[in-house]
């Protein structure tokens, strides 16, 4: 949807009228059916009268075409500025601008495309304005049919007329060269330069005839596209399917692909602990669905596995077409009735009920998902909830489902492929951390390496020795230090001390935890490992869970006061103290079972209460002791070696 679209001399005359905010106010209303703030009506007005600037030059064609505010279908993503025509070649092209009001930026080192700036009173972390810009213009390349049939050219390029360049400025910093290279970037001073772009693609006009064919092109995933995922996703036996996983995923992909055919809603629920592997299913149905002409979408609450698992499938490529099919759950609160042909939302259990930073945009997450999708399929574990805000469950996926006239399928995956196939392992943790009775006493008979460390050195040495085998061992711990945002990216400072021990919180530059080299020498947290496997962790478990007066006890208050899983807690304790004290001793369990089923081969505790220690140390004694004799060479119990 174009939102203002005309020439340039419809453009100019309502610029010159002082007509075209108001123009562009009353459109919105109009087609959106919602109202302007003055911020946004205030940067239209000196964004657009520098563009009138811009395109008042006789040699661009009064008849070229002139769009503001183009939405990119099945989308909330909108292109600020498009001019259309034809260039020397008589081909098909529009000029993408992306309008900026920053006058100041900061480069964000260690990680890719990100810049930080001044928006919203408050100093943020956003893409660098060329990344958009040529992001929003390969979305459009990949999934618009008109654009790749007619072979409409497509020229990114930014505008930030107030921005005052320096020399070594940080927008033009060397980590972001692939970008401004695609799309370059016009500051004050330059607007001859950015009028010379815009003269190279539109030499002639064409009465908005490729804005039309644009806005009406059929959604189709491109050929370059769909080779890209296949060739990524060959031969990487990470996302290798086995047993019931292949059976989930053929079921989904008919399902799926039935919604293609006769364009009912159906949601799918698979449910399935920690290991089954729902998200090897999401990702291979991702490359299968694009290459069968469909719009899908992989989509997380945390941003942890959507980086890691675009980053497994780019490899060492920095700028991709991948990067568009890995979303946010917070991108369809603005999205039509089945805009998507299909949503793969991973961890739904994390799922939260507002969107935005402040948790005030739309209405519910899982419905925006229901609505926008013919086909959504929801991977989720109840027991893995792990914040005050997470609402994704069974029974909210299908009211949500029924209000959206959705047909329900339900599957399970039972058979766990981490911790080395075993059942019983889990069964044994959620008996030891009392959150159900199990008849997993003990772990015998159970193939896993778990330890009981005395010391949190002696446990980081073991994981730093595994590492060295495959560079897939990591730390983590209970979010029970405090993470010092101002030293987030200090190696130097370590927010973690116990006794001699010293690590810091994993930092917030660099590549995900998940797959960063150095990563092995900083701790991970929750939200950055849920979703995700190793090899062999080690996890350091607080005083926030502890062993009392013969039962495993949590406490709240132990919680460092920056985490936000947490936040609400004192209110609600006020409010109704029963509640508060059930919904963080869920909390609490949850995250422990999560840390301590992350690694595939094994898992190495350290316990800061002395009561949880000795507790551990009684449930693994039988295991521990075996293990000493196999280590000797003589039979266990069962008379094997």
């Amino acid at each position: 949807m174009i939102v203002y679209e005309g020439v340039k001399s419809d453009f100019l005359q309502s610029v010159e009228s002082d007509r075209i905010a108001m123009e562009i106010e009353e459109n919105i209303f109009t087609k959106m059916g919602r109202h302007t703030g003055k911020s946004e009506f205030r940067s239209w007005e000196n964004s657009l009268t520098y563009m009138y600037k811009v395109l008042n030059d006789t040699e661009i064609p009064t008849s070229a075409g002139v769009a503001i505010e183009y939405n990119i279908p099945q989308t909330s993503k909108r292109v600020d500025f498009l001019i259309s025509g034809y260039d020397r070649a008589d081909k098909h092209g529009a000029v993408i601008v992306e309008l900026k009001q920053w006058d100041a930026v900061e480069a964000v080192d260690g990680v890719d495309a990100l810049v930080r700036t001044v928006v919203g009173g408050g100093m943020r972390e956003l893409v660098h304005p060329s990344y958009q810009s040529w992001s929003y213009a390969q979305l459009i390349r990949d999934y618009n049919a008109a654009v790749q049939d007619r072979e409409i050219g497509l020229y990114p390029c930014v505008c930030m007329h107030n921005y005052i360049r320096h020399p070594d400025d940080p927008i033009d910093a060397k980590q972001y060269e692939p970008y401004y290279m695609e799309a370059p970037v016009y500051t004050k001073g330059q607007l001859a330069m950015l009028r010379d772009y815009i003269k190279k693609a539109v030499v002639r006009g064409d009465n908005r005839q490729v804005l039309y064919e644009i806005e009406n092109g059929r959604i189709r995933p491109s050929k370059s596209l769909q080779n890209t995922i296949a060739s990524m996703l060959a031969g990487n036996r990470e996302f290798i399917m086995i047993d019931e996983q292949k059976v989930v995923y053929e079921k989904i992909l008919q399902t799926a692909l039935q919604c293609q055919k006769d364009y009912r809603k159906r949601t799918i629920i698979v449910q399935g602990g920690p290991g089954t592997g729902k998200s090897v299913i999401a990702v291979n149905l991702l490359a299968e669905l694009t290459q069968r002409d469909q719009l899908v979408q992989y989509v997380s609450k945390n941003s942890a596995p959507r980086n890691v698992y675009k980053r497994k499938l780019k490899g060492s490529f920095r700028m991709s077409s991948i990067d568009n099919l890995f979303k946010g759950s917070g991108s369809y609160t603005e999205i039509g009735n089945n805009m998507i042909h299909t949503l793969l939302v991973d961890e739904a259990h994390r799922l939260n009920e507002k969107s935005g930073m402040f948790h005030n945009m739309g209405e519910n997450q899982i419905k925006e998902i229901i609505h926008a999708a013919y086909c959504s399929v929801f991977f989720i574990d109840e027991s893995q909830k792990v914040t005050m805000d997470d609402i994704g469950s069974v029974d909210e996926i299908l009211k949500w489902a029924q209000e959206e006239g959705s047909e329900v399928t339900r599957m399970e995956l039972l058979s766990q492929f981490r911790c080395n196939g075993s059942d019983g392992y889990l069964a044994w943790l959620d008996d030891v951390l009392e959150i159900r009775e199990t008849a997993n006493y003990d772990l015998e008979g159970i193939d896993f390496d778990i330890r009981l460390c005395d010391s949190p050195n002696e446990m980081r040495a073991l994981i730093e020795e595994k590492n060295k085998i495959a560079g897939h061992s990591r730390i983590l711990a209970g979010y029970c230090w405090e993470w010092d945002k101002k030293q987030q990216n200090n190696t130097d400072h370590h927010d973690i001390r116990i006794g001699d021990f010293e690590m810091s919180w994993n930092l917030a530059s660099g590549e995900p935890f998940a797959v960063s080299e150095t990563s092995i020498h900083e701790v991970g947290c929750i939200h950055t490992s849920q979703g995700l496997e190793f090899d062999y962790v080690g996890v350091i478990i607080g005083d926030d869970i502890r062993y009392e007066n013969g039962h495993v006890i949590t406490d709240y208050t132990k919680r460092a006061k920056t985490d936000q899983s947490l936040k609400g807690i004192k209110k609600l304790s006020k409010e109704n103290p029963e509640l508060a004290k059930k919904r963080a001793d869920e909390i609490i369990r949850n995250t422990y079972r999560t840390l301590l089923t992350r690694g595939m081969k094994g898992c190495y505790v350290y316990c800061t209460d002395p009561g949880m220690k000795g507790y551990l140390r009684q449930r693994l004694s039988a295991y521990e002791e075996r293990i000493k004799k196999l280590h000797r060479g003589m039979p266990d119990e069962t008379g094997n070696h």
